[in-house]
């Protein structure tokens, strides 16, 4: 018995030790809930800052960094997409590695100490190829897109439970102690629901039940969803939501797509969003008792691969987003909006207290105050005319910018004001480098390329022959971008083509995105859409002779559609009429419904030609600026931890690979409208074309490599050019800064983290210029410019006024030169009054080293 006794007190201090264990390494749960006002965490309100990142559009080695740069910009969420056809590319076979690891996403997210927003959709939109759906969900029998439909309801609740599933095994639903808070189910459903009828609304309920039966333990949203029924939260997308009301007094005012810039498109000039107008647009949502908002996007990423939707999405995601494409703070937005979180979170307390109590205090003017009877109170004071004006609030002055926000955590002092930025500019630039190839160390990238002919026409053995034009994605699948129609044809001697051979058209028209003509195996003509109208009609000239001549046309698509009503039904390739047409004796022959040939993709992804591998040719002359051919060379990185760009200037159109990982399709020859573009005035509404750059040039000559897809040496990069370029132009470029400036005036508040500063002697110090260098191991090198007076102009183009101190350039070199960073104060005690009366401002640019 003995014996017995202890084997069971052995056991149960194995058990009690491992529940002990238990106890020590689970991490506790928190209840996720919502009122009115807020979402509340444990029962306590929050106001909280949010921001999209992608994370297939930027790498696994990317995303900690990312992660933590949001989190230093004063996020508290990171909001992202499932992207549904990235891990289930075929039925049931699923992919969660590298880029498309969900899983090890989120818990980086939560290892930083923020929460997540998971938007399964599973539709996302985003610029995404056919907005987020695999093209095999497009061949279920039966099948209807986003509306009452079995199958698709049943492939929908499959997948969007399988995600569920995955996040519970792992516990990440913040129920389970994990980092996500939200969910979302659908997509702005409603901006297109009408088109669906009566289906629309019996979608809808089923998919809230649906999701809200997968007991994730914390809420759902949806997002332009007024009819979302309880306990659906629907939320707002836009460039302003401050006058967007829930459809329920018990839910809370979310903003989950605050468009921080706007997409890049082939053919477009590029959007920028102005910081000031952003700010605004926050700052006006929260005022007016908005607590949840999400920058879309806030790291906006690459394109890589054949991602993009559109068509014609630009391979750059980057968004104008505080931190650009190659994971960089964007400055001054990065900066400003760190300033204008910090500002709001000094209210939090009275935001979530009360309701907001709004004022008028002149035309376009308003006072919105929070205040408790407990002594709190902050107050939001707001011009949304375009003229500056003069307030009068609780006894006090204030000046507000057209277009402004000032927030007054005290309801007194002056925290920020949207149009008065303290953080500092950066000019980023590309510096281009000579890159060693690895055949000799002498040779520059370019001097040892190799390459290999695409063959005109058809050259796979899985050809075959149908009668009539076919769609093309119902034909691909959207296997390559890439269509083959060929045609041999008869002309007899007394054909009356032959008469005025030179004056034969060949008669084209395609659904899109983009098409070249082939006559006899040379290249006759192209055409392309562009992301307005996608449609392509050409008429080329083409010279027939005698017997057999063949006409090969190569569709291709520049990524899926992915928005609109019934979108996943619009389709692509040359569907006719294909036309023979005599201009001088007015015969036609129309080829549309005669035994067409068909081939999917090209010979040279069949071979696997991206991989760099097979037989390269090397002799004689490197061919140039002819279409259809593969290039390869290799190339060593460029030293350093410097983001790296290709430029392809000199390029046609096409894709490129770096050791077998696609970075997306290049298109320098699409070029941008030569207007439209012209200083943009923050102050007013945005949309996405009133402030555009870069016209009358390619839409984008720079792309992205990320520094994880390279080694040292021994690199290669693979091209497939489709109209004809020069890769020997091809130049690396290292994302650097050139200079940072600042630009601060007498009149700006102080820098936020002075705010509640106990020292009156900081408080009268007045404002602050201060720099930073953006990387690490650098100092302030040289000042370049520093004026304090009147200074006009912006970073890297600063003049003196008439006004300025002799002593303003001596003054900033003392305190910056050799330091990482510097603070200055913008005050006649520092540096003099040059000019009594008028209100003056420092402009200080410096480079970093």
């Amino acid at each position: 018995m003995r014996g017995r006794d202890q084997i069971l007190q052995l056991l149960l201090v194995y058990v009690f030790l491992s529940v002990l264990l238990t106890l020590a390494t689970t991490s506790y749960g928190v209840n996720v809930t919502y009122d009115h006002r807020a979402l509340l965490i444990d029962g306590k309100r929050r106001v909280l800052v949010s921001g999209s990142i992608h994370y297939p559009r930027s790498t696994a080695e990317m995303w900690a960094d990312l992660i933590q740069k949001s989190k230093d910009g004063g996020l508290d969420v990171i909001e992202t997409y499932v992207f549904w056809n990235a891990h289930e590319p075929v039925k049931n076979q699923y992919n969660f590695e590298g880029r498309y690891d969900l899983v090890k996403f989120i818990k980086l997210v939560g290892e930083a100490g923020l929460y997540a927003h998971l938007r399964i959709g599973p539709y996302v939109c985003a610029e995404w190829n056919y907005g987020g759906f695999p093209l095999w969900l497009h061949f279920v029998p039966g099948i209807k897109f986003r509306t009452d439909n079995e199958p698709f309801k049943a492939e929908m609740q499959r997948f969007t439970a399988k995600i569920v599933n995955m996040m519970k095994q792992e516990k990440l639903y913040a129920s389970q102690g994990g980092p996500i808070i939200l969910s979302q189910i659908e997509n702005e459903y409603g901006n297109i629901d009408s088109a669906y009828g009566a289906a629309a609304k019996s979608y809808i309920n089923w998919a809230a039940s649906m999701a809200v039966s997968l007991d994730t333990g914390v809420p759902w949203v949806m997002c332009q969803q007024a009819d979302a029924p309880d306990p659906i939260i629907n939320t707002c997308n836009g460039f302003y939501c401050d006058q967007f009301t829930p459809n329920s007094k018990n839910k809370p005012k979310m903003w989950t797509e605050n468009w921080s810039g706007w997409f890049l498109s082939f053919g477009g000039a590029v959007p920028y969003r102005p910081v000031e107008d952003l700010a605004f647009a926050v700052a006006r949502f929260y005022q007016l008792g908005g607590t949840f908002q999400n920058y879309y996007m806030y790291h906006g990423g690459t394109n890589f691969g054949r991602s993009t939707g559109g068509p014609f999405i630009s391979t750059s995601y980057d968004y104008d987003a505080p931190l650009d494409e190659y994971g960089l703070t964007r400055q001054p937005k990065w900066g400003h909006l760190k300033d204008l979180h910090k500002s709001i979170k000094l209210c939090e307390e009275a935001l979530v207290a009360t309701d907001p109590v709004t004022s008028s205090l002149g035309q376009n003017l308003e006072a919105t105050v929070y205040k408790t009877g407990t002594g709190l109170c902050s107050a939001f004071l707001a011009n949304f005319g375009t003229s500056d004006k003069t307030v009068n609030f609780n006894g006090n002055s204030y000046n507000l910018p057209g277009w402004s926000v000032s927030i007054l955590p005290d309801c007194k002092n002056v925290a920020l004001n949207t149009a008065k930025i303290n953080s500092m500019t950066v000019i980023p630039s590309f510096v281009h480098q000579s890159i060693k190839g690895d055949a000799d160390s002498a040779d520059t990238l370019g001097s040892s390329w190799s390459w290999i002919y695409e063959p005109v026409g058809i050259s796979k053995n899985d050809a075959f022959v149908k009668p009539g034009l076919l769609e093309q994605i119902n034909t691909t699948a959207d296997k390559s971008d890439y269509l083959w129609y060929s045609l041999s044809t008869v002309i007899k001697d007394n054909e009356p083509f032959l008469e005025d051979g030179s004056q034969t058209v060949l008669h084209v028209e395609s659904l899109g995105h983009a098409l070249h003509a082939f006559v006899n195996g040379k290249l006759a003509g192209s055409g392309t859409g562009n992301a307005g109208n996608a449609k392509v009609a050409v008429e080329i000239p083409v010279t027939l002779l005698p017997g057999k001549n063949t006409i090969d046309l190569l569709s291709l698509t520049a990524g899926l559609q992915n928005y609109g009503a019934f979108f996943e039904l619009t389709g692509a390739g040359i569907t006719g009429p294909v036309k023979l047409e005599g201009l001088k004796n007015g015969t036609t022959v129309d080829l549309s419904s005669l035994q067409w040939t068909y081939q999917i993709g090209l010979k040279g992804e069949e071979l696997g030609l991206s991989s760099g591998n097979s037989q390269w040719v090397t002799q004689p002359a490197l061919p140039t600026k002819q279409p259809l051919i593969w290039y390869k060379t290799s190339f060593n990185a460029p030293a350093g931890n410097d983001p790296i760009a290709i430029d392809f200037l000199g390029m046609g159109k096409g894709e490129a690979w770096v050791n077998g990982q696609s970075i997306g399709r290049y298109w320098p020859t699409k070029v941008s409208p030569t207007s439209g573009c012209s200083n943009c005035n923050y102050r007013g509404s945005y949309s996405s074309s009133k402030c555009l750059k870069n016209c009358a040039k390619p839409s984008q000559t720079l792309y992205h490599v990320p520094r994880s897809w390279v080694e040292s040496s021994g690199n290669t990069l693979v091209l497939f050019e489709e109209i004809g370029g020069d890769p020997t132009q091809i130049v690396f470029a290292t994302r650097q800064s050139a200079s940072l400036c600042s630009h601060v005036s007498e009149s700006h508040p102080l820098p936020v983290d002075m705010w509640s500063s106990n020292s009156e002697a900081e408080r009268k110090a007045g404002p602050v210029l201060s720099l930073e260098c953006p990387f690490p191991n650098q100092v302030i090198s040289s000042i370049k410019f520093a004026s304090f007076g009147t200074p006009r102009g912006t970073c890297g183009s600063f003049s003196h006024g008439q006004c300025k101190s002799t002593r303003a350039l001596s003054i900033v070199k003392k305190a910056c030169i050799g330091s990482k960073s510097c603070s200055i104060g913008a005050s006649a005690s520092t540096f003099g009054d040059p000019c009594r009366g008028v209100a003056k401002s420092l402009a200080v640019e410096a480079s970093c080293a």
